[in-house]
């Protein structure tokens, strides 16, 4: 059956037009996240690789070579059962520095920008004829469904549809590297559609050509036996080379190396993708053989149609044969979507931004933007014109094993780069230039012109003279790459830059990147240094991108901070402009200095890293990890604060019980140097790490409003074989041991003086007891007015001695004065008037204001008479502290089972050098002969012995001068009893 140009083009255009749709719905978030982010949605957008080859060329390949047709799709399987060790290690390259593409990949390797140019030269010169076949499919289909005229004038109507969809929905941002959700779930959908129309045909060949599955096995029995007898199956040898060109496709391409690696899979799906993508071609697969059959039943396949369309001749019907078109124009129009994105973005990295660098100019991104989606349109209209000029001329077979064996050129150069770290840019260039050579020697001479390729066959391999061209140019072409990249790797020179960049790609290598100090010293002068290269709104853009995704602050100066930022900022720009026009204006723009400063390892980096990768170790590898996590947990949490410094002064370590300590946390101050960390810390660690002993021992520091004293210890490394030397320093906090030892030292003191107050009342009490008892006698001895009133004021001074003595008996004996002592309830506000009353006689003449604050009740449990001297003792020296018009408050006030009693003056306050040995006998703060120095001591054993506390503070809280001194003492237990029983009247 005839259909009508019409219908076909209806019926192409309609399909492109739902897709569209789809894609705005996607785009416009009418579809749920959730749906078209879905990891099928990525696993089926891999499906891209069943290209117009999966629907046409498979059935060529089938009918010509039988099963060999498997190899397109076993090829791809196998690549993807490698994921973990061969795709991974890819992912995880193209997503820690923007790789968008193969050429970035290359070229960030080897380091060269001409790595990446001759990378895309040879997939451009790859990719042509595989888009020549696309196209052909599209014009060979509207011919035999129409047989009109001039088909690759309407093919050309659906180039620029596709170009157009390419546009819209793959190139609306200058990052190359950005997510296209909606170009996935398009790519997605059409891979549905041509599968399940590869299973309508399937089906309709097995159930409606023949009768089923027993039909089917009937006729390969019997009439169908000859058929296949006809059919030159593959050798061994050249199933084997197609499986490799076939499995080096699946990530060499560009298409496929766009979807698998530039579009940020997550490593789970990609690895879910190992299973899933095989599940999806082996469907793909299993219609191939039935079509053909169904169509060697039918007779048709000497009627004139290739076999590439056996699927139009199973029947006449209109639907069948919209079902045959619609599977390849899926199969088409996604490979070529997907393949102009890939190939645009790395002819603009490594060709023409390469030739034209970009400059200072405003709109840059949006030039980018626009000088892609020409691009685009070139490479989809350059496939259109190599189908016109060329591909016309030839099978899909041809075509396809073409575009095959040149992209894999590259297979040697992507082993060596994920696993020889020896190769160097030289060998790869060299072996990729002589294979490519070889290939477009031997492969595009009969392709372009009428002419025979030219096959070079080493000497001894003359036998496979009659071999098909393909096999011997795959062969040659291999092996004269691999060859000439070893021996020019090993005979030339491997660059410091290409060691570091291969250490990052190699898969069993740890990245341990140098220590450099940068030009630049904080983010904002990152952006002043861009700003020259990209403009100012630019380089704000892209510094702020980069600080916002490593968390950090446009003031920050830690050399690996800002290490860390330059670092980012380049894989930032690699995915905008491709990794070497990013390096050269990193590199220009954000030097390091070269002031002589050795480079050391980055450990606190390479730490990170290796907690990245712990749970991909195995065997010994994970065991020597488990030790050092161990190590580096022991020191984390030693009870002990430690920092470590690098030779080059840089912090590489602060543990857990130094941030306790200090309250900075390690990640904040990681990677800094000394003299930045936060006071007093820089000045302190200078001082250890400059002085040439090894410890300083309990040195002042005031943390958090407090004295502490913290001892430091340091230990020299040398830099051994592995060259980490560096400081290591110990601190610890020894304020507690050395409270301790002032009151060791206050205690021996208070030893001291107990001991000479016992020798002194010893010697004063017999002469006193002597004249107690002269005064008394004389008393009886005299009636004399003047001698009894001589004698009763000399027996009231020597009682008065007694009491002296008898505290200084009992502050020698530690306090325990409590014995001979009634205690009953006493009011402070009673014994504060009394006191006021004695002290007011006691001195008259300068007006010091005394407000008696406290209450009658509640009262303590206590002696009133030594009360009282505590009161008179304190009131004096407030007194005697106060300026004239000054005040001195008394209050009190209950704080649970005591009774908080404080004694407030405005005088000059305490010197803290006093204030510490205060309650010590024979200190005053008074001048000569104006105080003995016993009053505080008196106090402090008064309090104790009633069970109580004292406190000062000087300066009072609120005041600016002055000093406080707190009473504590116990509340009369009845009374609390009595006023925590309920009421019994309730």
């Amino acid at each position: 059956m005839t259909l009508s140009l019409s219908a076909v083009m209806l019926l192409g255009i309609g399909y492109l037009g739902l897709l569209f749709l789809g894609a705005l719905a996607v785009e416009r978030g009418w579809v749920p996240a959730r749906i078209s982010r879905h990891p099928a949605v990525y696993i089926l957008a891999l499906g891209v690789y069943a290209s117009a080859w999966a629907t046409y060329g498979s059935l060529e390949l089938a009918g010509r070579a039988g099963f060999g047709y498997l190899a397109y799709y076993l090829g791809v399987a196998g690549a993807f059962l490698l994921a973990p060790v061969l795709l991974v290690p890819i992912q995880r390259l193209s997503r820690a520095y923007q790789l968008a593409s193969l050429a970035d990949l290359f070229a960030f390797r080897f380091r060269s920008r001409w790595v990446g140019s001759l990378v895309t030269l040879v997939s451009l010169l790859a990719v042509l004829p595989l888009l020549a076949l696309q196209v052909q499919t599209l014009g060979d289909t509207i011919f035999l469904m129409t047989g009109t005229g001039a088909p690759w004038l309407f093919a050309l109507v659906f180039c620029v549809l596709i170009a157009l969809f390419a546009i819209a929905f793959g190139a609306r941002h200058a990052r190359l590297h950005a997510r296209h959700d909606t170009l996935l779930a398009a790519i997605a959908v059409e891979s549905l559609v041509k599968l399940v129309a590869m299973l309508v045909l399937g089906t309709y060949a097995l159930f409606v050509v023949f009768d089923g599955p027993a039909d089917l096995q009937a006729w390969l029995d019997g009439p169908g036996r000859s058929v296949q007898a006809g059919i030159e199956q593959l050798d061994p040898t050249r199933w084997r080379t197609l499986l490799l060109l076939f499995f080096a496709a699946a990530f060499l391409m560009p298409h496929m190396f766009h979807v698998t690696f530039a579009e940020t899979l997550s490593r789970r799906t990609l690895l879910q993708a190992a299973w899933s993508l095989p599940l999806f071609l082996l469907l793909m697969a299993l219609p191939i053989p039935l079509i053909l059959w169904g169509t060697q039943r039918l007779g048709e396949d000497g009627a004139g149609i290739g076999e590439a369309y056996y699927a139009f001749a199973l029947s006449d019907a209109a639907w069948l044969q919209g079902t045959a078109f619609i599977a390849g124009l899926a199969a088409a129009s996604g490979t070529m979507i997907v393949i102009s994105l890939a190939l645009s973005g790395m002819i603009l990295n490594h060709l023409v931004l390469v030739a034209l660098p970009p400059g200072k100019q405003l709109g840059l991104y949006r030039w980018l933007r626009w000088l892609r989606r020409g691009l685009i349109a070139a490479v989809i209209l350059g496939g259109w014109l190599f189908y016109r000029l060329v591909g016309v001329k030839h099978d899909l077979t041809t075509l396809g094993l073409v575009a095959f064996v040149g992209m894999a050129q590259c297979l040697p150069g992507m082993l060596a780069l994920l696993y020889w770290p020896g190769a160097n840019r030289k060998g790869m260039v060299s072996g990729l230039i002589v294979g490519s050579l070889i290939w477009l020697l031997g492969l595009w001479p009969p392709l372009v012109t009428a002419l025979p390729g030219l096959i070079l066959l080493p000497p001894g391999l003359e036998e496979l003279a009659g071999q098909a061209p393909w096999y011997l140019v795959t062969l040659v072409s291999l092996t004269a790459n691999i060859l000439t990249l070893i021996l020019v790797s090993l005979a030339t020179h491997t660059s410091a830059g290409e060691r570091a960049a291969a250490e990052a790609c190699s898969v069993d290598a740890v990245i341990r990147p140098k220590r450099f100090p940068l030009i630049a010293t904080s983010g904002e002068e990152f952006k002043q240094q861009l700003a020259r290269a990209l403009g100012e709104d630019i380089a704000e853009h892209e510094v702020e991108r980069a600080l916002t995704d490593l968390g950090l602050s446009p003031q920050e100066s830690r050399p690996y901070a800002l290490r860390r930022l330059r670092d980012r900022i380049q894989a930032n720009l690699s995915g905008r402009m491709g990794p070497s026009v990013a390096q050269d204006i990193v590199d220009r723009f954000l030097p390091y200095r070269g002031d002589g400063i050795a480079a050391t390892e980055d450990i606190h980096f390479v730490e990170s890293r290796l907690e990245a990768y712990r749970t991909r170790l195995t065997g010994l590898a994970r065991e020597l990890d488990g030790l050092r996590r161990y190590h580096r947990h022991t020191l984390a949490r030693l009870p002990v604060g430690l920092c470590a410094f690098g030779e080059d002064g840089e912090l590489l370590m602060w543990n857990d019980a130094l941030a306790t300590l200090t309250g900075i946390d390690g990640d904040s101050v990681i990677g800094a140097r000394r003299d930045n960390l936060p006071a007093p810390w820089g000045e302190l660690l200078g001082r250890i790490l400059a002085d040439p002993h090894s410890r300083l021992y309990k040195q002042p520091v005031e943390l958090a409003g407090e004295l502490r004293h913290l001892t430091l210890h340091k230990a020299e490394l040398d830099a051994g074989e592995d060259g980490h030397g560096g400081k290591v320093v110990l601190i610890e906090d020894h304020s507690e041991m050395k409270w301790l030892e002032d009151e060791l030292v206050h205690a021996a003191r208070l030893a001291s003086i107990g001991q000479l107050a016992a020798g002194v009342a010893h010697e004063i009490g017999n002469p006193i007891t002597g004249i107690s008892s002269l005064a008394q006698n004389l008393r009886y001895d005299t009636d004399d007015p003047r001698v009894l009133e001589t004698a009763g004021q000399i027996q009231q001074l020597t009682e008065r001695v007694s009491r002296i003595v008898a505290s200084l008996v009992g502050f020698a004996h530690g306090g325990r004065h409590v014995s001979g002592h009634t205690l009953s309830a006493v009011s402070m506000a009673d014994i504060t008037d009394e006191a006021l009353h004695l002290i007011h006689l006691a001195r008259s003449g300068e007006d010091v204001v005394f407000e008696n604050r406290c209450l009658v009740e509640p009262r303590v449990l206590g002696d009133a008479q030594r009360l009282l001297q505590v009161m008179v003792n304190l009131l004096g020296n407030a007194r005697d502290a106060s300026a004239a018009g000054d005040r001195v408050i008394i209050e009190a006030e209950p704080a649970g089972e005591w009774l908080q009693v404080s004694v407030t003056d405005e005088g000059e306050g305490i010197d803290d050098s006093v204030r510490d040995r205060l309650f010590e006998p024979f200190t005053t703060t008074k001048p000569p002969g104006e105080g003995t120095g016993l009053g505080m001591a008196l106090v402090y054993s008064i309090i104790v012995e009633h069970g109580g506390k004292i406190d000062i503070n000087s300066p009072p809280p609120g005041q600016a001068t002055g000093t406080q001194i707190c009473l504590w003492l116990p509340l009369n237990r009845q009374e609390v009893a009595h006023a925590d029983e309920p009421d019994s009247d309730r």
